[in-house]
Protein backbone atom coordinates (compact mmCIF):
# COMPACT_ATOMS: atom_id res chain seq x y z
CA UNK A 1 0.00 0.00 0.00
CA UNK A 2 1.44 3.41 -1.05
CA UNK A 3 2.71 6.14 1.16
CA UNK A 4 0.22 7.97 3.04
CA UNK A 5 -2.70 5.60 2.36
CA UNK A 6 -2.07 3.26 5.61
CA UNK A 7 -2.98 3.75 9.15
CA UNK A 8 -0.35 4.48 11.13
CA UNK A 9 1.39 2.03 13.44
CA UNK A 10 1.56 3.82 16.64
CA UNK A 11 -0.58 2.03 19.89
CA UNK A 12 1.38 -0.62 22.16
CA UNK A 13 -0.60 -2.92 24.35
CA UNK A 14 -1.72 -1.08 27.10
CA UNK A 15 -2.82 2.07 24.59
CA UNK A 16 -5.20 -0.36 23.30
CA UNK A 17 -6.10 -2.06 26.17
CA UNK A 18 -7.01 1.60 27.64
CA UNK A 19 -9.00 1.82 24.38
CA UNK A 20 -11.12 -1.78 24.93
CA UNK A 21 -11.57 -0.51 28.66
CA UNK A 22 -12.75 2.75 27.61
CA UNK A 23 -15.08 1.33 25.30
CA UNK A 24 -16.68 -1.43 28.03
CA UNK A 25 -17.51 2.12 30.26
CA UNK A 26 -16.53 0.21 33.36
CA UNK A 27 -19.09 2.30 35.51
CA UNK A 28 -21.90 1.14 33.21
CA UNK A 29 -22.20 -2.27 36.09
CA UNK A 30 -23.73 0.33 38.40
CA UNK A 31 -26.19 1.76 35.85
CA UNK A 32 -27.64 -1.77 35.10
CA UNK A 33 -27.34 -2.96 38.31
CA UNK A 34 -31.29 -2.28 39.14
CA UNK A 35 -31.88 -3.68 36.30
CA UNK A 36 -29.57 -6.70 36.20
CA UNK A 37 -30.43 -7.45 40.17
CA UNK A 38 -34.18 -7.42 39.87
CA UNK A 39 -33.84 -9.86 37.04
CA UNK A 40 -31.48 -12.20 38.40
CA UNK A 41 -33.34 -12.49 42.01
CA UNK A 42 -29.90 -10.58 43.84
CA UNK A 43 -27.07 -12.11 41.79
CA UNK A 44 -25.53 -9.82 39.59
CA UNK A 45 -22.21 -11.07 40.07
CA UNK A 46 -23.05 -14.47 38.57
CA UNK A 47 -24.43 -12.97 35.76
CA UNK A 48 -20.94 -11.40 34.96
CA UNK A 49 -19.11 -14.74 35.57
CA UNK A 50 -21.37 -16.33 33.57
CA UNK A 51 -20.98 -14.05 30.75
CA UNK A 52 -17.04 -13.69 31.42
CA UNK A 53 -17.06 -17.72 30.92
CA UNK A 54 -18.87 -16.88 27.50
CA UNK A 55 -16.27 -14.22 25.92
CA UNK A 56 -13.47 -16.16 27.04
CA UNK A 57 -14.14 -18.99 24.80
CA UNK A 58 -14.59 -16.26 21.94
CA UNK A 59 -11.61 -14.46 23.00
CA UNK A 60 -9.16 -17.07 22.07
CA UNK A 61 -11.25 -17.36 18.76
CA UNK A 62 -10.60 -13.39 18.08
CA UNK A 63 -6.94 -13.91 19.28
CA UNK A 64 -6.41 -16.76 16.59
CA UNK A 65 -8.06 -15.15 13.49
CA UNK A 66 -6.24 -11.43 14.59
CA UNK A 67 -2.82 -13.27 13.81
CA UNK A 68 -4.24 -15.23 10.65
CA UNK A 69 -5.79 -11.89 9.13
CA UNK A 70 -4.07 -8.70 10.53
CA UNK A 71 -6.27 -6.28 9.46
CA UNK A 72 -8.80 -3.94 10.76
CA UNK A 73 -12.07 -5.61 9.63
CA UNK A 74 -12.69 -7.94 12.86
CA UNK A 75 -15.27 -10.24 12.04
CA UNK A 76 -15.82 -8.73 8.70
CA UNK A 77 -12.81 -10.07 7.50
CA UNK A 78 -12.86 -13.10 9.45
CA UNK A 79 -15.44 -14.28 7.81
CA UNK A 80 -14.98 -13.07 4.26
CA UNK A 81 -11.97 -14.74 4.36
CA UNK A 82 -13.35 -18.38 5.71
CA UNK A 83 -16.45 -18.26 4.28
CA UNK A 84 -17.42 -16.33 1.58
CA UNK A 85 -17.81 -12.51 0.63
CA UNK A 86 -20.63 -12.63 0.60
CA UNK A 87 -21.77 -13.62 4.07
CA UNK A 88 -18.64 -11.54 5.13
CA UNK A 89 -20.48 -8.57 3.63
CA UNK A 90 -23.98 -9.67 5.83
CA UNK A 91 -21.92 -10.41 8.83
CA UNK A 92 -19.97 -6.80 8.62
CA UNK A 93 -23.30 -5.16 8.12
CA UNK A 94 -25.29 -6.24 11.54
CA UNK A 95 -21.97 -5.60 13.35
CA UNK A 96 -22.43 -2.20 11.46
CA UNK A 97 -25.98 -1.67 13.60
CA UNK A 98 -23.86 -2.64 17.03
CA UNK A 99 -21.04 -0.09 16.04
CA UNK A 100 -22.72 2.56 14.19
CA UNK A 101 -25.12 2.75 17.37
CA UNK A 102 -22.61 2.93 20.54
CA UNK A 103 -21.20 6.26 19.64
CA UNK A 104 -24.56 7.60 19.03
CA UNK A 105 -25.60 6.13 22.74
CA UNK A 106 -22.47 8.47 24.33
CA UNK A 107 -23.91 11.27 22.80
CA UNK A 108 -26.73 10.49 24.31
CA UNK A 109 -25.99 9.79 28.10
CA UNK A 110 -24.15 13.06 27.91
CA UNK A 111 -27.06 15.05 26.60
CA UNK A 112 -29.05 13.26 29.60
CA UNK A 113 -26.13 14.08 31.68
CA UNK A 114 -26.19 17.36 30.80
CA UNK A 115 -30.31 17.77 30.70
CA UNK A 116 -30.28 17.21 34.24
CA UNK A 117 -27.42 19.64 34.98
CA UNK A 118 -28.69 22.36 32.85
CA UNK A 119 -32.33 22.08 32.25
CA UNK A 120 -33.09 25.52 30.70
CA UNK A 121 -30.60 24.97 28.11
CA UNK A 122 -31.67 23.57 24.99
CA UNK A 123 -30.47 19.49 24.98
CA UNK A 124 -29.30 19.65 20.88
CA UNK A 125 -26.52 22.09 22.01
CA UNK A 126 -24.79 19.55 24.25
CA UNK A 127 -25.14 16.91 21.46
CA UNK A 128 -23.59 19.09 19.10
CA UNK A 129 -20.56 20.29 20.94
CA UNK A 130 -19.91 16.56 22.13
CA UNK A 131 -19.56 15.39 18.77
CA UNK A 132 -17.86 17.80 17.39
CA UNK A 133 -15.08 17.59 20.20
CA UNK A 134 -14.95 13.51 20.20
CA UNK A 135 -15.41 13.88 15.86
CA UNK A 136 -12.20 16.41 15.43
CA UNK A 137 -9.91 14.02 18.02
CA UNK A 138 -10.33 11.26 16.02
CA UNK A 139 -9.52 13.08 12.79
CA UNK A 140 -6.70 14.89 14.18
CA UNK A 141 -4.37 12.04 15.45
CA UNK A 142 -5.11 8.01 16.77
CA UNK A 143 -2.41 8.84 19.28
CA UNK A 144 -4.36 11.75 20.65
CA UNK A 145 -7.12 9.71 20.98
CA UNK A 146 -5.53 6.84 22.65
CA UNK A 147 -3.80 9.72 25.41
CA UNK A 148 -6.95 10.87 26.60
CA UNK A 149 -9.37 7.77 26.62
CA UNK A 150 -5.90 6.45 29.11
CA UNK A 151 -6.68 9.62 31.04
CA UNK A 152 -10.05 9.37 31.64
CA UNK A 153 -10.26 5.18 32.21
CA UNK A 154 -7.73 6.08 34.89
CA UNK A 155 -9.41 8.16 36.50
CA UNK A 156 -12.32 5.52 36.30
CA UNK A 157 -10.94 3.06 37.92
CA UNK A 158 -9.21 5.19 40.79
CA UNK A 159 -13.23 5.66 42.06
CA UNK A 160 -13.86 2.87 41.11
CA UNK A 161 -11.60 1.83 43.77
CA UNK A 162 -12.71 4.63 45.96
CA UNK A 163 -16.25 3.26 45.96
CA UNK A 164 -14.75 -0.87 46.85
CA UNK A 165 -12.63 0.98 49.57
CA UNK A 166 -15.98 2.78 51.16
CA UNK A 167 -18.02 -0.16 50.59
CA UNK A 168 -16.09 -2.45 52.25
CA UNK A 169 -16.47 0.55 55.28
CA UNK A 170 -20.45 0.42 55.26
CA UNK A 171 -20.40 -3.06 54.68
CA UNK A 172 -18.12 -3.24 58.18
CA UNK A 173 -20.72 -0.83 59.80
CA UNK A 174 -23.35 -3.05 58.91
CA UNK A 175 -24.93 -2.59 55.78
CA UNK A 176 -26.68 -4.42 53.56
CA UNK A 177 -25.66 -8.14 53.84
CA UNK A 178 -23.27 -6.94 57.07
CA UNK A 179 -19.96 -8.45 56.14
CA UNK A 180 -17.22 -8.34 53.28
CA UNK A 181 -17.64 -12.30 52.44
CA UNK A 182 -20.76 -13.82 51.64
CA UNK A 183 -21.65 -16.25 48.79
CA UNK A 184 -25.01 -14.49 48.67
CA UNK A 185 -24.44 -12.15 45.70
CA UNK A 186 -23.53 -15.50 44.00
CA UNK A 187 -25.83 -17.96 45.53
CA UNK A 188 -28.81 -18.65 47.24
CA UNK A 189 -32.07 -20.27 47.63
CA UNK A 190 -33.95 -17.98 45.21
CA UNK A 191 -32.26 -18.18 42.21
CA UNK A 192 -33.25 -19.95 39.08
CA UNK A 193 -30.94 -20.67 35.69
CA UNK A 194 -33.22 -19.00 33.62
CA UNK A 195 -33.24 -15.98 35.39
CA UNK A 196 -29.37 -16.30 35.64
CA UNK A 197 -28.81 -16.57 31.64
CA UNK A 198 -31.50 -13.49 30.98
CA UNK A 199 -29.46 -11.11 33.36
CA UNK A 200 -25.88 -12.54 31.23
CA UNK A 201 -27.67 -11.56 28.16
CA UNK A 202 -27.96 -8.23 29.71
CA UNK A 203 -24.35 -7.50 30.95
CA UNK A 204 -22.42 -9.66 28.21
CA UNK A 205 -22.86 -6.51 26.08
CA UNK A 206 -20.40 -4.94 28.90
CA UNK A 207 -17.63 -6.59 27.52
CA UNK A 208 -17.87 -5.46 23.45
CA UNK A 209 -14.76 -3.05 24.16
CA UNK A 210 -12.77 -6.54 23.84
CA UNK A 211 -13.99 -7.48 20.44
CA UNK A 212 -13.71 -3.76 19.53
CA UNK A 213 -10.01 -3.15 19.81
CA UNK A 214 -9.32 -5.51 16.64
CA UNK A 215 -10.62 -2.45 14.51
CA UNK A 216 -6.87 -1.15 15.85
CA UNK A 217 -4.95 -4.10 14.56
CA UNK A 218 -3.60 -1.80 11.76
CA UNK A 219 -2.39 0.67 13.64
CA UNK A 220 -0.94 -1.64 16.48
CA UNK A 221 3.29 -1.89 16.63
CA UNK A 222 3.25 -5.72 15.97
CA UNK A 223 1.42 -8.48 15.06
CA UNK A 224 1.53 -9.69 19.34
CA UNK A 225 -0.07 -6.43 20.44
CA UNK A 226 -3.44 -7.06 19.85
CA UNK A 227 -4.33 -10.76 20.82
CA UNK A 228 -2.26 -9.75 24.12
CA UNK A 229 -4.47 -6.12 24.30
CA UNK A 230 -7.60 -8.73 23.42
CA UNK A 231 -7.37 -10.66 27.09
CA UNK A 232 -6.15 -8.28 28.81
CA UNK A 233 -8.58 -6.00 28.31
CA UNK A 234 -11.19 -8.87 28.97
CA UNK A 235 -9.50 -9.96 32.01
CA UNK A 236 -9.14 -6.58 33.53
CA UNK A 237 -13.00 -5.62 32.66
CA UNK A 238 -14.03 -8.57 33.69
CA UNK A 239 -12.23 -8.24 37.09
CA UNK A 240 -14.26 -4.95 37.37
CA UNK A 241 -17.05 -5.69 36.50
CA UNK A 242 -17.11 -9.01 38.86
CA UNK A 243 -15.61 -6.76 41.90
CA UNK A 244 -18.13 -3.75 42.19
CA UNK A 245 -21.55 -5.79 41.28
CA UNK A 246 -20.46 -8.19 44.48
CA UNK A 247 -19.93 -5.23 46.57
CA UNK A 248 -22.72 -3.15 45.04
CA UNK A 249 -25.03 -6.71 45.66
CA UNK A 250 -23.68 -7.38 49.31
CA UNK A 251 -24.29 -3.53 49.58
CA UNK A 252 -28.19 -3.71 48.14
CA UNK A 253 -29.71 -7.47 48.39
CA UNK A 254 -32.91 -6.07 46.69
CA UNK A 255 -33.54 -3.10 44.50
CA UNK A 256 -36.03 -1.71 46.84
CA UNK A 257 -34.56 0.54 48.22
CA UNK A 258 -34.06 2.73 45.04
CA UNK A 259 -36.38 4.75 43.87
CA UNK A 260 -35.40 4.39 40.36
CA UNK A 261 -34.31 0.91 39.23
CA UNK A 262 -33.54 1.35 35.52
CA UNK A 263 -30.38 3.97 36.64
CA UNK A 264 -28.33 2.80 40.08
CA UNK A 265 -25.41 4.45 39.85
CA UNK A 266 -26.25 8.31 41.59
CA UNK A 267 -28.46 6.41 43.98
CA UNK A 268 -26.02 3.62 44.97
CA UNK A 269 -23.10 6.51 45.12
CA UNK A 270 -25.26 8.85 47.63
CA UNK A 271 -25.68 5.46 49.93
CA UNK A 272 -22.08 4.72 49.96
CA UNK A 273 -20.45 7.84 50.09
CA UNK A 274 -22.82 10.85 50.71
CA UNK A 275 -23.37 14.06 48.31
CA UNK A 276 -19.91 14.62 47.83
CA UNK A 277 -19.10 11.29 46.62
CA UNK A 278 -21.85 11.06 43.93
CA UNK A 279 -20.79 14.36 42.56
CA UNK A 280 -17.27 13.26 42.08
CA UNK A 281 -18.66 9.17 40.91
CA UNK A 282 -21.28 11.64 38.23
CA UNK A 283 -18.06 13.26 36.94
CA UNK A 284 -16.49 10.08 36.73
CA UNK A 285 -18.87 8.11 35.04
CA UNK A 286 -19.12 11.47 32.29
CA UNK A 287 -15.41 10.56 31.64
CA UNK A 288 -16.28 6.52 31.28
CA UNK A 289 -19.25 7.87 28.65
CA UNK A 290 -16.73 10.24 26.86
CA UNK A 291 -13.96 7.61 27.02
CA UNK A 292 -16.42 5.10 25.63
CA UNK A 293 -17.78 7.56 22.69
CA UNK A 294 -13.75 8.42 21.82
CA UNK A 295 -12.94 4.51 21.22
CA UNK A 296 -15.92 3.29 19.75
CA UNK A 297 -16.33 6.41 17.69
CA UNK A 298 -12.73 5.07 16.51
CA UNK A 299 -13.56 1.52 16.29
CA UNK A 300 -16.34 2.05 14.05
CA UNK A 301 -14.61 4.42 11.48
CA UNK A 302 -12.48 1.58 10.88
CA UNK A 303 -14.35 -1.16 9.71
CA UNK A 304 -16.38 1.64 7.68
CA UNK A 305 -13.06 2.10 6.47
CA UNK A 306 -12.12 -1.92 5.69
CA UNK A 307 -15.40 -2.11 4.06
CA UNK A 308 -14.71 0.73 2.00
CA UNK A 309 -11.33 -0.05 0.89
CA UNK A 310 -12.45 -3.87 0.11
CA UNK A 311 -15.22 -2.04 -2.45
CA UNK A 312 -18.47 -3.09 -0.38
CA UNK A 313 -19.29 0.69 0.57
CA UNK A 314 -17.47 3.53 -2.18
CA UNK A 315 -13.97 3.07 -2.08
CA UNK A 316 -13.45 7.11 -2.74
CA UNK A 317 -14.81 7.87 0.49
CA UNK A 318 -14.99 4.92 3.12
CA UNK A 319 -11.50 3.50 1.93
CA UNK A 320 -10.16 7.13 2.26
CA UNK A 321 -7.34 7.76 4.72
CA UNK A 322 -6.41 11.48 5.25
CA UNK A 323 -2.96 12.04 3.82
CA UNK A 324 -1.59 14.14 6.93
CA UNK A 325 -3.26 12.45 9.98
CA UNK A 326 -3.04 8.80 8.13
CA UNK A 327 -6.57 8.10 9.75
CA UNK A 328 -9.96 7.56 8.09
CA UNK A 329 -11.04 10.87 8.13
CA UNK A 330 -14.28 10.63 6.13
CA UNK A 331 -15.75 7.78 8.39
CA UNK A 332 -15.15 9.70 11.49
CA UNK A 333 -17.18 12.45 10.19
CA UNK A 334 -19.66 10.10 8.49
CA UNK A 335 -20.00 8.39 12.61
CA UNK A 336 -20.49 11.69 14.04
CA UNK A 337 -22.80 12.70 11.16
CA UNK A 338 -24.57 9.51 12.77
CA UNK A 339 -24.12 10.57 16.12
CA UNK A 340 -26.20 13.61 15.86
CA UNK A 341 -29.28 11.92 15.72
CA UNK A 342 -28.87 11.43 19.54
CA UNK A 343 -30.81 14.77 19.64
CA UNK A 344 -33.86 13.28 19.60
CA UNK A 345 -34.26 9.34 20.12
CA UNK A 346 -34.83 7.63 23.70
CA UNK A 347 -31.24 5.76 25.51
CA UNK A 348 -34.16 2.54 26.23
CA UNK A 349 -34.82 2.64 21.88
CA UNK A 350 -31.49 2.44 21.07
CA UNK A 351 -29.91 0.37 23.47
CA UNK A 352 -32.21 -2.17 22.73
CA UNK A 353 -31.01 -2.84 19.42
CA UNK A 354 -27.52 -2.54 19.90
CA UNK A 355 -27.17 -6.31 21.25
CA UNK A 356 -28.26 -8.13 17.64
CA UNK A 357 -25.06 -7.17 16.08
CA UNK A 358 -22.47 -7.77 18.77
CA UNK A 359 -23.76 -11.60 18.91
CA UNK A 360 -23.42 -11.98 14.94
CA UNK A 361 -20.00 -11.39 15.24
CA UNK A 362 -19.41 -13.35 18.43
CA UNK A 363 -20.82 -16.18 16.86
CA UNK A 364 -19.12 -16.14 13.16
CA UNK A 365 -15.84 -15.27 14.73
CA UNK A 366 -15.84 -18.91 16.46
CA UNK A 367 -17.36 -20.56 12.92
CA UNK A 368 -14.40 -18.67 11.41
CA UNK A 369 -11.47 -20.16 13.70
CA UNK A 370 -13.32 -23.82 12.22
CA UNK A 371 -13.74 -22.52 8.72
CA UNK A 372 -10.04 -21.69 8.41
CA UNK A 373 -8.01 -23.99 10.87
CA UNK A 374 -10.31 -27.80 9.83
CA UNK A 375 -11.74 -27.00 6.61
CA UNK A 376 -9.64 -24.92 4.81
CA UNK A 377 -5.92 -26.08 6.59
CA UNK A 378 -7.11 -29.46 7.78
CA UNK A 379 -6.11 -28.94 11.34
CA UNK A 380 -7.89 -32.17 12.77
CA UNK A 381 -5.71 -34.90 12.98
CA UNK A 382 -4.35 -34.20 17.02
CA UNK A 383 -6.04 -33.52 19.82
CA UNK A 384 -4.35 -30.57 20.36
CA UNK A 385 -6.04 -28.86 17.01
CA UNK A 386 -9.10 -31.01 17.77
CA UNK A 387 -9.26 -29.17 21.24
CA UNK A 388 -7.77 -25.89 19.69
CA UNK A 389 -9.96 -25.88 16.81
CA UNK A 390 -13.04 -27.68 16.72
CA UNK A 391 -14.26 -28.00 20.84
CA UNK A 392 -12.86 -24.57 21.68
CA UNK A 393 -14.66 -22.59 19.30
CA UNK A 394 -18.07 -24.48 18.96
CA UNK A 395 -17.97 -23.90 23.03
CA UNK A 396 -18.09 -20.47 22.12
CA UNK A 397 -20.26 -20.28 19.08
CA UNK A 398 -22.79 -22.59 21.12
CA UNK A 399 -22.71 -20.20 24.71
CA UNK A 400 -23.26 -17.10 21.98
CA UNK A 401 -26.31 -18.91 21.13
CA UNK A 402 -27.67 -19.37 24.24
CA UNK A 403 -27.68 -15.61 24.71
CA UNK A 404 -28.85 -15.13 21.24
CA UNK A 405 -32.06 -17.45 22.56
CA UNK A 406 -33.24 -14.77 25.43
CA UNK A 407 -32.41 -11.10 23.20
CA UNK A 408 -35.05 -8.73 23.96
CA UNK A 409 -38.05 -9.19 20.62
CA UNK A 410 -37.01 -5.49 19.59
CA UNK A 411 -33.46 -6.31 19.30
CA UNK A 412 -34.77 -9.58 16.92
CA UNK A 413 -37.31 -6.82 15.17
CA UNK A 414 -35.01 -3.96 14.82
CA UNK A 415 -31.97 -6.98 13.66
CA UNK A 416 -34.55 -8.58 11.34
CA UNK A 417 -35.14 -5.04 9.42
CA UNK A 418 -31.37 -4.41 9.18
CA UNK A 419 -30.06 -7.27 7.77
CA UNK A 420 -33.03 -7.31 4.89
CA UNK A 421 -31.45 -4.00 3.88
CA UNK A 422 -28.51 -5.19 3.72
CA UNK A 423 -29.66 -8.09 1.38
CA UNK A 424 -31.31 -5.75 -0.70
CA UNK A 425 -28.02 -3.53 -0.97
CA UNK A 426 -26.74 -6.61 -1.97
CA UNK A 427 -28.77 -7.37 -4.30
CA UNK A 428 -27.94 -4.48 -6.03
CA UNK A 429 -24.18 -4.38 -5.49
CA UNK A 430 -23.51 -7.57 -6.75
CA UNK A 431 -26.34 -7.00 -9.81
CA UNK A 432 -27.89 -10.18 -8.53
CA UNK A 433 -25.13 -12.01 -7.97
CA UNK A 434 -24.31 -11.35 -11.41
CA UNK A 435 -20.45 -9.88 -10.21
CA UNK A 436 -18.61 -11.07 -6.67
CA UNK A 437 -18.38 -9.35 -3.84
CA UNK A 438 -14.44 -9.71 -4.00
CA UNK A 439 -11.47 -6.93 -3.19
CA UNK A 440 -11.85 -5.42 -6.79
CA UNK A 441 -8.73 -4.47 -7.75
CA UNK A 442 -6.97 -3.28 -4.29
CA UNK A 443 -4.26 -4.92 -2.33
CA UNK A 444 -4.79 -7.89 -0.45
CA UNK A 445 -3.93 -6.29 2.89
CA UNK A 446 -6.69 -8.61 4.21
CA UNK A 447 -5.18 -11.97 2.91
CA UNK A 448 -4.26 -14.85 5.49
CA UNK A 449 -0.63 -14.55 6.95
CA UNK A 450 0.98 -17.98 6.58
CA UNK A 451 2.57 -19.12 10.16
CA UNK A 452 1.11 -20.99 12.95
CA UNK A 453 -1.83 -19.60 15.10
Amino acid sequence: MKEGTSLKRSLGVWSIVALGLGYMTPTVVFDTFGIVSKQTNGVVPLAYLVALVVMIFTAFSYGKMVRVFPSAGSAYTYTRETMGASLGFLVGWASLLDYLLLPLVNALIIRLYMESLFPGTPAWIWVILYVAAVTAINVWSMNSTSGLNSILVIFEVVLLAAFIVLASVQLYQGMGTGTLFTLDPLMHEDVEAIAVLMGATIVCFSFIGFDAITMYTEEAIDANTVPRAIFLTLLIGGGIFFTCSYFAQSLFPNVGVFTLVDDTLPEIALFVGGKVFQLIFLAGAFAATIASGLASHASVSRLLFVMGRNGVLPRKAFGYVHPKFRTPAFNVIFVGGVSLLAIGPSLKLISSVINFGALIAFTFVNLSVIAYFVFKKKRYKTMRDIFSYIIMPTIGAGLTGVLWYFLHLDAFIAGFVWVVVGIIYMLYLTKFFSRKMKDFDFEEVDKPVEKEA
